[in-house]
């Protein structure tokens, strides 16, 4: 009746028009929508199963109209099947038997998934990896999320499942449509995923928008993407520096294949090994460090698909045994727990032996604390202030630590940074990037960004990724630094770039070495799209080579081409020189001798390539897309022989060659071809004079060989006279006859020797008439 009421009240003042006005048209309304009564569900399990639910109902004296999950943590919605549930206690869950079904299935999956991560965390053996993947993908088809994005990112890669591009991409797809930000970003969606916090997505941006990749370059957009993700990588990286990312390129592997990778082999651990079990204190305190640096990344690595760890070693007795590696690899040796145990172990014994690394280490395990090591702040202390004691500065930026945050003692500003400037005096990382924050906060001190920016550089000298990051907080913000937006994004990469995702570098690198060539060009492709210049040179190398059969063989060069241009542009050498070649030879891309040149003279005045100068010298010398220029090929060829010895043989036959060419020159300058062309050899030497000068020519020839045989003639030498047997002895009467004759004996030696040099002559001349 309200809704007729309204209408008819809407209808009075048009029947009621007055004379002479037209009626104006009226828009038709639409229908009225019909309220449909709520659908009240039936509650499943509980207290009154069966039962439908009544609304409002009162609980903890709030009246809720509909299902509700206050007063549970495990998210379910119930509701009660009576006004007052605090006093009848009666309730259920707003779900039906499908849904309860659906929930425990999903319920299953889960605690399945969460079953194999857990074991593939705790493996690193490549085959029971591959058992487990197939498990994974079990729990992928019932539906879990998690589970197929990691079997799709295993299908993508080729990481130990076989490689199906294919099958991932209908993953992904699937995935994505759910709003999986992972599966986004694998399906270039980085806005979606970036929006949805994936980290990889927001670095891909970060880099897209640095180089003005298929977006507006856009300095402050990088600054964004990169900084949100280097807050992340900060925080998870402890005062160790975090680990160590290996950039090979396989470019030099195939160029040097002499040149090692920087990886050390198993048997080489052993040996190592060996000489710990043996009582070598410096072998106890790095392989003890080893082993602490795997312990501290298996705590952090959650994904559990990397074989290869790669950890910094920045104690200085490493250049004792791993010379100029001081970066250590361990590979499928030792679980997390009997790392501990061995870390452990290695340090008591050299800390026994008096070493102070061993000691300041041990001090670290227990401030730092782990499942085999519970936490023991006193104890660290000791350690700690022993290996202070005796001037190792692990040990003194350790006791700096604990009286900077009262760990162990009260909090003590001026001895920390007492013990941190003596830890920043012998060198040392920690103590260089503590003293920068204490200057930078003002803690215990007065606040000194000149200070700050002085020891933050210094520490990353060294690499620490903090050091890195605080730098780009400061240009970022223009704190004690005229703002740079350009060197601040520099630094965020650089952090960035350290981040866990790069261990893939490695699994790339893995799958090369062992053929699978498309599992390594995937995996490279994502980094390369992260921004990484070596994975992007990667990516060019190996299309380069017509390795790859994921992409037809029209597209190699192109995308080749593509690639070197992203490396050229991040600074690396060869992918401009590169980039020349492709344009000399039309590989990718229409033959343009300009645009070669152009990249050729990048290469040479900004990174001194000799290569380069080499190149350009040809082009001079050919006058390809620049003026000819003989004089201005023999600068740049004698500039490429400066610039490299390698490039010294082939400048001495290009200048040999360009010599050449000059005389000719310079002869068809003086028309001597014409001069030549009058000269009558027949009237001068006769009609036979080619006749004559071959025969002067053939005993020229004789002559010299006669000449080279006869003194490579064998001459035997003279064989020394063999010694005289020693005379049988004398007696005593004949011993003094023999002193009163000397001057007899001496002339029978005298005329024996005549007599030898006689024959020997004799033989000599036998010798050579022969």
């Amino acid at each position: 009746m309200r809704f007729l009421r309204q209408k008819t009240e809407k209808q009075t003042p048009v029947d009621g028009l007055l004379e002479g006005e037209e009626k104006e048209d009226l828009p038709e309304q639409p229908p009225p929508v019909e309220e449909k009564p709520k659908e009240v569900p039936v509650v499943n399990g509980g207290t009154a199963h069966g039962e439908p639910c009544i609304f409002p109902f009162l609980f903890q004296g709030t009246e809720y109209y509909d299902c509700t999950t206050d007063g549970r943590g495990d998210g379910r919605l119930w509701c009660a099947t009576s006004y007052d549930y605090d006093q009848d206690k009666k309730w259920g869950f707003c779900e039906t038997e499908e849904q309860a079904q659906q929930r425990l299935q999903a319920e299953e999956a889960e605690e399945q998934y969460q079953t194999v991560l857990r074991m593939l965390n705790a493996t690193t053996r490549k085959t029971q990896k591959k058992e487990l993947y197939e498990k994974l993908l079990k729990v992928a088809e019932k539906g879990h999320q998690k589970a197929m994005e990691k079997v799709a990112y295993a299908m993508l890669f080729g990481d130990y499942m076989n490689q199906n591009v294919t099958k991932a991409k209908e993953m992904f797809e699937k995935l994505a449509i759910e709003g999986s930000p992972k599966a986004q970003t694998a399906l270039v969606y980085y806005t979606f995923g970036a929006l949805g916090g994936n980290l990889v997505a927001h670095m891909i941006l970060g880099y897209r928008y640095w180089g003005g990749v298929g977006v507006p370059q856009s300095c402050e957009s990088a600054l964004t993407h990169y900084r949100l993700v280097a807050n992340q990588v900060a925080s998870d990286v402890s005062l160790t520096g975090g680990s160590a990312v290996q950039r090979i390129r396989l470019l030099d592997e195939v160029e040097n294949p002499g040149s090692t990778s920087g990886m050390l082999e198993e048997d080489l651990i052993q040996y190592y090994q060996f000489l710990a079990e043996k009582g070598d204190v410096q072998a106890q305190v790095g392989l003890g460090q080893l082993h602490l640096a795997w312990r501290t990344w298996s705590r952090t690595e959650s994904s559990g698909d990397i074989i290869v760890v790669t950890v910094v070693i920045v104690v200085t007795f490493c250049q004792r045994f791993f010379s100029r590696y001081c970066i250590l690899v361990i590979v499928n040796v030792f679980l997390p727990l009997s790392i501990q145990q061995r870390a452990y172990d290695y340090f008591t014994h050299a800390a026994n032996a008096g070493n102070t690394h061993a000691m300041a280490f041990l001090g670290k395990m227990y401030s730092e604390g782990s499942e085999f090591l519970p936490q023991n702040n006193e104890t660290a202390l000791q350690y700690f202030k022993k290996a202070s004691d005796l001037g190792n500065p692990v040990g003194q930026s350790g006791l700096g630590m604990a009286y900077l945050y009262g760990r162990g003692v009260p909090v003590n500003y001026e001895l920390a940074l007492k013990y941190f400037q003596k830890a920043a005096e012998q060198g040392w990382v920690d103590g260089q990037l503590q003293l920068g924050t204490m200057y930078y906060n003002g803690i215990g001190v007065k606040r000194d960004y000149k200070q700050a920016l002085k020891f933050f550089n210094l520490a990353s000298q060294a690499g620490h990724i903090l050091a890195f990051y605080n730098l780009a907080q400061m240009h970022a913000t223009g704190t004690g630094v005229m703002r740079s937006c350009h060197t601040a994004v520099e630094l965020f990469k650089n952090v960035c770039e350290r981040g866990r995702w790069s261990e893939r570098l490695m699994t790339a690198y893995g799958s090369f070495k062992e053929g699978e060539t498309d599992a390594a060009l995937v995996q490279y492709l994502l980094l390369a799209e992260q921004g990484y210049e070596v994975a992007q040179s990667n990516v060019a190398f190996v299309l380069d080579q017509k390795g790859a059969k994921i992409f037809s063989e029209n597209e190699t060069y192109p995308r080749a081409l593509l690639h070197w241009t992203r490396a050229a542009a991040q600074g690396y050498t060869v992918a401009r020189i590169k980039l020349g070649d492709y344009h000399f030879y039309g590989y990718g891309t229409d033959v343009d001798y300009e645009t070669a040149v152009i990249h050729y003279r990048l290469a040479s005045e900004q990174q001194h390539s000799a290569q380069a100068m080499f190149n350009l010298g040809y082009m001079h010398e050919k006058g390809l897309g620049i003026k000819q220029d003989i004089h201005l090929a023999k600068r740049f060829y004698d500039m490429a022989a400066e610039a490299s010895p390698d490039a010294q043989v082939p400048v001495f036959l290009a200048l040999c060659k360009l010599g050449l060419i000059y005389t000719l020159q310079y002869l068809q300058d003086l028309n001597l071809k014409e001069l030549i062309s009058q000269v009558d050899l027949d009237q001068l030497l006769g009609p036979e004079w080619d006749l004559y000068l071959m025969t002067v020519i053939a005993l020229l020839l004789g002559t010299v060989i006669a000449y080279r045989q006869r003194q490579h003639q064998i001459i035997v030498p003279p064989r020394p006279p063999a010694p005289a047997p020693a005379p049988p002895p004398r007696p005593p009467q004949e011993q003094s006859q023999a002193q009163a004759e000397p001057q007899g004996e001496g002339e029978t030696q005298a005329q024996g020797a005549a007599q030898e040099e006689e024959e020997e002559e004799e033989e000599q001349q036998q010798q050579q008439q022969q």
